[in-house]
């Protein structure tokens, strides 16, 4: 059974950034939750799992593909803040950091192993994607509705819907992590030569 200590390990660079010792907290329990909600039991279970199964994921895995996306939002945001002379809006960063860490948890529900080697589609990821059941999983959880904004809006599901900014920064790291290896496996993507 995977344990709080488990999941703070894991992510032990990126919780220590978010002051809110409470939200800290609270990112955890989610991991937690979702991890006994989808059978996950180990952390080498967590370690396997493919960070989609839309396209080839060229073995990074979910725990990997969370940390570049909550860094590369992180990296994003600070961006702004640094070079804005007169930024025209405030991001949190604790927000930024805990939406980052769980903008896929719901991943943990929808994507389930196929019994030969693989990974499939769970009855609960036909049944609602991943930023469906992860917000679900986020708003029972008490986190902030910002929060619950950045996994329910990451993806598609969020196209055309209010978002905050901190929800922008992760949609855009998330797809700047996907749409490469989209493009790599059609052949589109232009590689070094």
């Amino acid at each position: 059974m995977i344990k709080e200590k488990d999941i703070e390990e894991l992510f032990e660079e990126l919780l220590s950034k978010i002051s809110d010792s409470e939200l800290r907290k609270k990112v955890v329990n989610v991991w937690v939750k979702a991890c006994e909600r989808g059978g996950w039991k180990t952390v080498e279970e967590l370690k396997n799992i493919p960070f989609t199964l839309l396209t080839d994921s060229r073995d990074i895995n979910l725990i990997e593909h969370t940390i570049a996306v909550t860094e590369g939002a992180l990296g994003l945001g600070k961006a702004q803040t640094k070079n804005y002379a007169e930024p025209p809006y405030k991001i949190n960063f604790d927000r930024l950091i805990a939406g980052g860490l769980l903008h896929d948890v719901g991943k943990l529900l929808e994507i389930t192993p196929d019994n030969k080697g693989g990974y499939r589609k769970s009855r609960s990821g036909r049944c609602a994607r991943h930023p469906i059941s992860g917000a679900i999983l986020v708003a029972e959880s008490g986190l902030p509705d910002e929060i619950v904004n950045i996994v329910a809006c990451h993806a598609k599901e969020g196209e055309g819907r209010p978002q905050t900014v901190e929800t922008v920064l992760i949609h855009q790291a998330d797809f700047s992590t996907f749409n490469p290896l989209v493009m790599l496996q059609k052949g589109e993507l232009i590689l070094e030569e």
